[in-house]
């Protein structure tokens, strides 16, 4: 396939990118940043969304998928900058709707959605007929911008999936959860801290088995709008994995928790997993296989790969 990722700098679009490119697709990244990507892999265009030239771009190369990675990534930031966030999140999103429908082209659109829209489920695991109830900003954004991809299926023919991803790992991410947990674990300290409880959970997928879903997804050529949840399944508490992460660096600190309560922060998460499997037959990697390969990446960048105090001992591999 023909590929366009918006976003191709951050996390999720930078590693979709690589990913697709991996499996024989030809990317096309466009980002804000007039730095390029030193990548032979991927043409590259620095543009803004909004101006005509991104639906000129649209028109010219003609994606049979767009992936739109660029936007809002943050709940905590969501509710110090909450109109901040809705420009990110809503008029981003939009200016891509636009410019498609102006480009005069139908390719399959995939929106990374969140599981925030959901909130705090009443009920495990999490369906998507289950009702849309966030409590962040960055929920109620997202819910914004999947009523917009309802708006241009109804009434200009789009097609649109929201992938509604819970909780990702991946080698690229340095921020969240997970690479918190590893940052303490091999800095020099006695103990890692965990705001919560502990016992709050979350469903993690790494980035790899996202992308195989976006692609698979987008493959299916469905018509009309798709909501779908995308994650493991499984449940895994927050001191769940700062275990793994703890034993990944061969490391003996104890845990501390605050039992703090983050605003928009659900207590437990576990997606049904049903409608994906039955669209996308796809293994993803364990839990610990996922936090292991990231750790083993994370351990090898600056300044931690010269750490005498750590050493790998995950021997994670993939699924």
């Amino acid at each position: 396939m023909k590929i366009l990722v918006t976003g191709c700098q951050g996390f999720i679009g930078s590693s979709f990118a690589g990913y697709a490119a991996q499996r024989g697709h030809y990317v096309f990244g466009v980002a804000r940043s007039e730095q390029a990507n030193p990548t032979d892999w991927m043409e590259f265009q620095s543009c803004n969304l909004q101006d005509a030239e991104f639906s000129a771009t649209l028109k010219r190369f003609r994606p049979d998928m767009v992936v739109h990675a660029a936007g809002s990534a943050s709940v905590g930031y969501s509710f110090q900058h909450p109109g901040e966030d809705f420009a990110m999140a809503v008029q981003t999103w939009s200016a891509v709707l636009e410019a498609i429908r102006k480009a005069e082209i139908r390719p399959v659109v995939v929106f990374p959605s969140s599981a925030a829209v959901y909130g705090n489920p009443s009920r495990l695991p999490i369906s998507e007929q289950d009702d849309l109830q966030p409590i962040s900003p960055y929920g109620f954004h997202k819910v914004i911008c999947e009523q917009l991809a309802q708006e241009y299926v109804r009434c200009f023919g789009f097609n649109i999936i929201a992938a509604r991803l819970f909780s990702t790992v991946g080698p690229r991410q340095h921020r969240l959860l997970v690479w918190e947990l590893f940052r303490q674990a091999v800095e020099d300290d006695f103990s890692i801290t965990i705001q919560g409880s502990g016992l709050e959970s979350r469903d993690f997928l790494h980035i790899e088995d996202i992308s195989e879903y976006f692609l698979g997804l987008a493959e299916k050529r469905s018509e009309g709008f798709l909501a779908v949840n995308i994650g493991s399944g499984i449940a895994t508490s927050v001191c769940e994995v700062a275990t793994h992460i703890l034993k990944s660096v061969g490391s003996t600190r104890r845990i501390v928790t605050l039992n703090k309560e983050l605003p928009g922060d659900p207590k437990a998460w576990e997606a049904d997993v049903s409608l994906l499997h039955s669209l996308v037959p796809h293994r993803p990697w364990a839990i610990h296989e996922a936090i292991g390969a990231c750790v083993e990446r994370w351990l090898w960048e600056e300044p931690y790969n010269q750490a005498g105090n750590v050493r790998i001992v995950s021997g994670a591999g993939g699924g």
